[in-house]
């Protein structure tokens, strides 16, 4: 895949991702990007990753608690909020639709196959 266009399409998504994610129980940041790179996004760097998470907590879609690491540093652990829930809902249909379209879009195999595609 092209990284250029991966990276273009995961500024839009990056969100969502970690929403879903934070959907199933919460979780720190380095767990995150492994999480996300098990299931195919690929390699998330820690720069593009925590300001994402400050984004979501600044606008309270994620809640952060402090949890000592045991053999190691504290950890940060971000939890979705009933806020963040309802976005991951509402932000999901809307992303479901889209890559609906664009699948149809693309699946098409060009203007003569396009019957039932809006254009």
């Amino acid at each position: 895949m092209d990284q250029d266009r991966r990276n273009q399409w995961l500024r839009g998504v990056l969100d969502l991702c970690v929403l879903a994610l934070l959907a199933d129980r919460e979780s720190y940041g380095y767990e995150l990007a492994q999480s996300l790179e098990s299931a195919g996004i690929g390699h998330i760097q820690g720069g593009t990753l925590y300001p994402v998470l400050l984004r979501l907590q600044k606008t309270g879609l994620v809640t952060t608690r402090w949890q000592d690491g045991g053999s190691g540093p504290a950890r940060k652990y971000y939890r979705l909020t009933p806020e963040g829930e309802a976005a991951l809902s509402r932000d999901g249909q809307d992303w479901q639709t889209f890559a609906g379209i664009v699948t149809a879009l693309v699946g098409a195999g060009g203007p003569q196959h396009r019957e039932g595609v809006p254009s």
